[in-house]
This record gives C-alpha cells, structure tokens and sequence, in this order.
C-alpha cells in the first residue's frame, strides 16, 4: 500500500530493503495531519508511546535504525523517519528537553505532560485500563529522511 514512497527513497538513495511499517501520528485523523506536518517542517523530532501498547499488540520495542512510513490523517503517505534513540521512563519523568523535540504546542514540558495525559486518558478508555503518569513510556527521537528535509525552519 505504502510502496510509492518507498520506491522512490530507495531509487533516489540505493537502498534495497523492505518496506517498513506504515503509521500515523495521533489518534484522530485531524491530529495525525496536525503532526505530520510538524514532522514535515522539522518541528516534530519525537514521540511517545506507553510502552503497554506495544506489549498488548504484540510490537517489539522501537530500535535505533529503524524506518517507519508516515501518513497523514487519511492514510496517505507523507515522508520516512529513521529512529534516532529510544528511551523508556515514567510519564511523570518525561524532560523538558524531549517535550521539546516532540515539537507539539509551544514546545513546553507543561503542554506535552496536558497534551499526553490526555490522549493516553482516551486510550486508556478505549483499551479498558486505568491510565496512571507513573506508567512506563517510550520515548522515541528519530529524524526525517524523505522527503530530504529542506534548510527552512
């Protein structure tokens, strides 16, 4: 399905591997174009995940070297990322240095510790379980790497 972007990344840079997994960013579509474009601008260098989503769908844990495929909203694909770095922390232990990589908001501690217990309180509703800020999260920094991110900021 995500195979165009892929194609053309390999082509342009030599690369013979497999299509790697294709995702969005957030839970709802209007969010998911709300962070691929922040993705896009160079804005959006992080994200964050409760490390139980990927025990309960079965996902190994995010490696450094890793590519995923992001689509916007509607599922269109929209650029390549390349994990970085991954840690695991509590929510609570979240720094003010990843909140800002994660780019969201004004960028603040405040905003992503309000931004995420939120959209963790929606999955915890959705999911059946009780969301608390001392569960473990996976705090994943990655760059872009297509399209080429541009000099603009």
């Amino acid at each position: 399905m995500h195979r165009s972007l892929w194609e053309e990344y390999c082509n342009a840079t030599g690369i013979n591997e497999p299509c790697p997994p294709a995702d969005q960013f957030g839970d709802t579509p209007e969010l998911g174009d709300e962070l691929v474009s922040l993705v896009l601008k160079g804005q959006k260098q992080a994200t964050c995940e409760l490390k139980r989503w990927f025990d309960s769908h079965g996902h190994p844990l995010p490696k450094s070297g890793d590519r995923w495929i992001i689509t916007d909203g509607s599922g269109q694909e929209q650029c390549i990322i390349e994990t970085t770095q991954v840690d695991l922390c509590s929510v609570r232990e979240v720094d003010e240095a990843f909140a800002w990589d994660e780019g969201e908001g004004d960028r603040s501690l405040a905003f992503w510790k309000a931004a995420h217990d939120a959209y963790y309180k929606r999955q915890a509703e959705r999911d059946g379980f009780v969301y608390s800020d001392e569960m473990t999260c996976v705090c994943e920094r990655f760059k872009l790497i297509w399209p080429a991110q541009t000099s603009k900021q």
